[in-house]
C-alpha cells in the first residue's frame, strides 16, 4: 500500500527500496521487467500474466515471484507497471490504484474516455499516482526538439508514424496504437486547444480496425499539424517535422537524431570579385544522449514515486490525447462520399470524400 499524502505530496521512507510489480509480461511488458530489474533503489517484487507459462517463464528469468492472479500481488508493492491490453486497462487499474498502489499504465490510458475519467478520478480520490506510458515523451530525440523550439516561430508540425502489419496491438486501430503516440506530441509542442480537425482512413478486412489514417489539426494560435500513421507500410517510420519562420527541424525518433535546415545565402569570392561558389543552406545536427526512452520513462516513474510529485504525463495529459484520438477515429471512420457529374463527357462522374470538421470546445 503506497504512503498517504502530506502537504499535498505523497511521503515515504526515503532509504528502503520501492517494492514493485509488473502486470502483463508480454511484448511490452517484459521490457518493462527488464529494466526494472536494472533500476537502483527498486525491488522487482514479481510478476503477473493470466498466460502462466509466459509469466512463470519472466519470474524465472529475473528471479522473482510468479503471481497467477495479480491481485494477489498488490499487497506486496507499492507501485506497478501495467501492460495488459487495452481492454483490460480499466479493471486492472482500478484494482490497483483503488489499492493505493502507484500505478503506470501503458497507452492508451483506457479503452473509453469514461473509462478514463473514472481512473483519474480514483488516482486523486486514492492518493496513487497514476502515470501513463507515452514513451516518446521520453525520447531524446523529442527532449530536444522541446528546446530547439523555443527560440522558433512555429507555424505547422507534420508527423510520420508507420510500421509493417504485425499481431501485436491488433485489438485497437492505428490511431490507438500509433498515431496517439504523436497526438500526445503534438499537444505538447503546440501548446495550444485544438479548434478544428478533420480525419480520413481506411482498414483491412484481417484486422477490422483502421489500419491507415491521416488528420489534420488546426490549433487556436493559429499552428497547424497533420499526422499519419499507418500499420501497413512497409518500413517503419518514427519522424516529426517542425516547419518554423526562419527554419524546418526534423526529428527522427528512430535514429534519435535531429537535423535544423536554416535558409542562408552567401557568396564566396576571389579578391577579384569572381564567385568561387555560393551557399544556399544551411544544415545543422544536434547530438542527443543515447538513453533508452523506457529507461528513462521509468525512471521518471520511480522518481515521482520517491519524491511524491506528479509525472510529467499523467492521467489528465493521457484524457485530453485519447480524446482526440477517439474524434479522429470517428471522423475517419464517418467520412462522407459525395458524387457530382462533371460536364466533360471524358469525366462521366467523380467521387471524392468530403471530410468533416470538428470543433473541440477550448478548455
Amino acid at each position: 500500500m503506497s504512503p498517504r499524502l502530506e502537504n499535498g505530496k505523497i511521503k515515504r521512507n526515503q532509504a528502503k527500496p520501492i517494492p514493485i510489480g509488473v502486470i502483463g509480461v508480454g511484448n511490452m511488458g517484459q521490457h518493462h521487467t527488464r529494466v526494472l530489474n536494472m533500476l537502483k533503489d527498486v525491488e522487482l517484487v514479481g510478476v503477473s500474466d493470466i498466460n502462466i507459462e509466459r509469466g512463470l517463464e519472466i519470474a524465472s528469468k529475473y528471479r522473482v515471484r510468479f503471481f497467477e492472479n495479480y491481485l494477489d500481488l498488490i499487497p506486496y508493492v507499492e507501485a506497478v507497471c501495467i501492460a495488459v491490453p487495452t481492454r483490460l486497462h480499466y479493471q486492472v487499474g482500478m484494482d490497483c490504484l483503488q489499492g493505493g498502489v502507484h500505478t503506470l499504465i501503458e497507452k492508451p490510458i483506457a479503452a473509453s474516455i469514461a473509462e478514463a475519467e473514472s481512473l483519474v478520478n480514483a488516482a486523486a480520490e486514492w492518493n496513487s499516482i497514476l502515470q501513463v506510458g507515452h514513451i516518446e515523451r521520453f525520447n531524446p530525440a523529442f527532449q530536444e526538439l522541446g528546446k530547439v523550439l523555443k527560440t522558433e516561430e512555429l507555424l505547422a508540425l507534420e508527423s510520420h508514424r508507420m510500421s509493417p502489419y504485425s499481431q501485436r496491438a491488433n485489438d485497437v486501430s492505428v490511431v490507438l496504437d500509433l498515431m496517439i503516440h504523436d497526438i500526445d506530441l503534438l499537444l505538447e509542442l503546440a501548446a495550444a486547444p485544438v479548434v478544428k480537425l478533420t480525419a480520413s482512413g481506411s482498414g483491412s478486412a484481417h484486422s477490422g480496425n483502421l489500419d491507415y489514417v491521416t488528420a489534420t489539426l488546426g490549433f487556436a494560435n493559429g499552428t497547424i499539424a497533420s499526422l499519419t500513421a499507418s500499420k501497413i507500410t512497409s518500413s517503419q517510420i518514427r519522424r516529426i517535422a517542425a516547419h518554423c519562420r526562419n527554419s524546418l527541424t526534423e526529428a527522427d525518433f528512430l535514429d534519435s537524431e535531429i537535423l535544423i535546415h536554416r535558409q542562408t545565402t552567401g557568396n564566396y569570392t576571389t579578391d577579384y570579385g569572381q564567385v568561387l561558389y555560393r551557399q544556399d543552406g544551411l544544415i545543422e545536427k544536434v547530438y542527443t544522449s543515447k538513453i533508452e526512452p523506457l529507461h528513462a520513462e521509468l525512471e521518471h516513474f520511480v522518481n515521482c514515486v520517491r519524491g511524491g510529485e506528479q509525472p510529467s504525463v499523467g492521467g489528465e495529459q493521457a484524457l485530453k490525447a485519447l480524446r482526440l484520438a477517439r474524434e479522429i477515429e470517428k471522423i475517419a471512420l464517418d467520412g462522407q462520399i459525395w458524387q457530382s457529374e462533371w460536364q466533360n463527357q471524358k469525366l462521366q462522374s467523380a467521387t471524392m470524400t468530403v471530410p468533416r470538421e470538428f470543433v473541440i470546445p477550448r478548455s
